[in-house]
């Protein structure tokens, strides 16, 4: 690559408002100058060839983490692999690759910034290297944000998936600065749905999945189409038979194929991508005594899911 860069190094899983303030601020330091803003984010997360035990569960497809970094003002992102050997540089082998590489004239990073064989770099160590390489460094205090109790978080990919696990989606999207998006291909279930009004896309997904429950959500389809859904997670207490956890959703409002309540019109039945932006929690699983009450309860959950995405803000509050 030529010409200057301001960079930023990361994860960024999420992609959340505190990394969003690493770019912003990148921006602004490359703007006088014309210099690049590269954000360099590791994908899949560096535990994974580290302690693949101890890999979180990931928040965002590297597609996806692209795009967002992009709208925050990256004008490159380079996916970075830690399977390549680059865990095993040294902090000042790692520095002497970058500059060669992208001729830094700036990197900016949070104040937990560490890197290099073992995390033995820090802040102290990148900025000795930068005197050295030419290039400053800029830090960045955390980012916080209020959740929907009044309460301050730190906006962090832990704390989105900590919320997520929680199943505080609304609270999790206010970390994140938009709804938890799931993406995934739509696999056949067990076609129970349909013979009870509610036909469901089954997503097959490599993303963390929130807790057990149901939840609003808004379904994107592959035209870009954007419907309304109910979201459900979970082992489907009310038929015993339920082998395993379910993410599904009933796309409300959705042309069907004429003759066919089950099939979505214009889309094949099952091997599609679609994404589901997680907006807001309706309710734990419960288990039903019998179909017309669990039938009667859906019907509620469709008519507080269209209230709760009809709100102004996408963002909506965690009501119990």
């Amino acid at each position: 690559m030529t010409g200057k860069s301001v960079l930023t190094i990361g994860t960024f899983d999420g992609v959340h408002a505190g990394h969003r303030a690493l770019v912003e601020r990148a921006a602004a330091l490359a703007h006088p100058s014309g210099a690049r803003v590269v954000a360099l984010a590791f994908d899949p997360h560096p535990l994974t060839r580290l302690r693949p035990g101890a890999a979180p569960p990931r928040l965002t497809p590297f597609a996806r983490k692209r795009s967002l970094l992009i709208e925050a003002g990256a004008t490159e992102v380079v996916r970075l692999d830690p399977f390549d050997g680059l865990l095993e540089l040294a902090p000042d082998q790692f520095v002497e690759k970058i500059v060669a590489t992208y001729a830094p004239i700036a990197i900016v990073e949070g104040e937990d910034f560490r890197f290099g064989k073992g995390r033995a770099g820090d802040l102290e160590t990148l900025s000795a290297l930068g005197a050295i390489a030419g290039f400053t460094v800029d830090t960045l205090p955390p980012v916080d944000v209020m959740l929907g109790d009044a309460t301050i978080a730190r906006a962090s990919s832990t704390g989105a998936r900590r919320l997520l696990l929680a199943g505080r989606a609304g609270d999790a999207a206010r970390i994140l600065g938009r709804p938890y998006r799931l993406t995934g291909t739509v696999v056949r279930g067990d076609r129970r749905g349909r013979t009870i009004g509610y036909p469901t896309a089954n997503l097959d997904t490599g993303q963390l999945i929130p807790a057990d429950g149901v939840y609003a959500a808004r379904a994107i389809m592959p035209d870009g189409r954007i419907f309304g859904a109910a979201l459900s997670v979970g082992t489907k207490p009310t038929f015993t038979d339920a082998p395993t956890r379910a993410c599904e959703a009933f796309v409300l409002d959705a042309p069907h194929e004429p003759g066919d309540d089950a099939r979505l019109a214009g889309i094949d039945e099952y091997g599609w991508t679609l994404s589901l932006d997680v907006v807001g929690w309706v309710r734990e699983q419960v288990r039903f005594h019998g179909l017309d009450p669990l039938l009667a309860q859906m019907s509620r959950d469709c008519l507080r899911i269209r209230a709760m995405l009809s709100a102004p803000s996408a963002i909506t509050e965690e009501v119990a």
